[in-house]
């Protein structure tokens, strides 16, 4: 193969790369441009720019209720996840019995099901339990499919940590929690923080689950948004998902300030 056909490869290859991220990326423009037109409805190019869509987001009652809802779901399902899949990793990272695989599968077993059927599921079962739809079911249910994340990056991360500076600490005459929390959890961190990051954002997005849970004190934000986009098509839609948008970017440039997204990466 000559040098001019190697760089035509080159080339062609850098078209296709390039109208990629184009096609990827040319829906989120379109909704991030929409949502500051001056009509009364969706269009493109749009006529003219304005702010009053992003103000009909704080008019709008519903949405600033269930956006309250989503950030506490959101959260608690993050430090549940934390709560519990940390433990149950140092547990089966290292463990050498014959159902420790079992185990590790179960837990990441939501990951391989539809969201529609774990919520379905779940509805029927908590129901049964006597919880119904209410924030604690909500909760639970959210926590079960954020567990997952937390429990793939954080056993990732300790499968590759030589069990020699856990075992030199405790020669040293560290406890078991002081290895853990001078030792283990400062290795461990990274998958943690990526983790906790995939548990909040999987939380604060998802629908299928929601839906089934939904009431008046229990909505979230993607449920309201269906809500709205069933009744009324306007731009305030748009808007309210570019405004999440720049949440996800600005909590993505605090983590990287306060930790560092490529040590997240690398490590998970």
């Amino acid at each position: 193969m000559g040098q001019a056909q190697r760089d035509w490869i080159n080339l062609w290859l850098f078209a296709f790369v390039v109208l990629f991220f184009i096609f990827m990326l040319a829906p989120i423009l379109v909704v991030v441009v929409v949502s500051f037109t001056s009509a009364g409805f969706i269009a493109f190019p749009i006529p003219g720019w304005s702010l009053k869509w992003f103000a009909r987001i704080f008019e709008y009652q519903p949405f600033i209720d269930a956006l309250i809802v989503s950030i506490e779901v959101a959260i608690g399902a993050t430090l549940l996840s934390c709560l519990l899949g940390v433990p149950a990793c140092l547990a089966l990272a290292r463990s050498r019995a014959g159902w420790t695989n079992a185990v590790m599968t179960f837990l990441l077993s939501p990951l391989s099901m539809p969201m529609i059927v774990i919520g379905f599921a779940s509805l029927f079962f908590l129901s049964w339990l006597g919880i119904g739809v209410s924030f604690t079911a909500l909760l639970i249910t959210h926590t079960v499919v954020c567990l997952p994340y937390v429990v793939r990056t954080v056993a990732g991360v300790y499968h590759g940590i030589p069990r020699a500076y856990e075992e030199s600490a405790s020669i040293l005459g560290a406890g078991p929690f002081q290895v853990f929390w001078h030792v283990t959890l400062p290795l461990i961190r990274p998958g943690i923080m990526a983790g906790s990051l995939f548990s909040f954002l999987t939380s604060f997005d998802n629908l299928p689950i929601s839906y089934f849970f939904g009431s008046a004190s229990t909505n979230t934000l993607p449920v309201v948004m269906l809500s709205y986009m069933e009744n009324q098509f306007d731009p305030s839609i748009a808007a309210l998902s570019t405004l999440q948008l720049v949440m996800a970017v600005i909590a993505l440039l605090v983590v990287d300030r306060l930790y560092g997204i490529d040590k997240m990466t690398v490590s998970a």
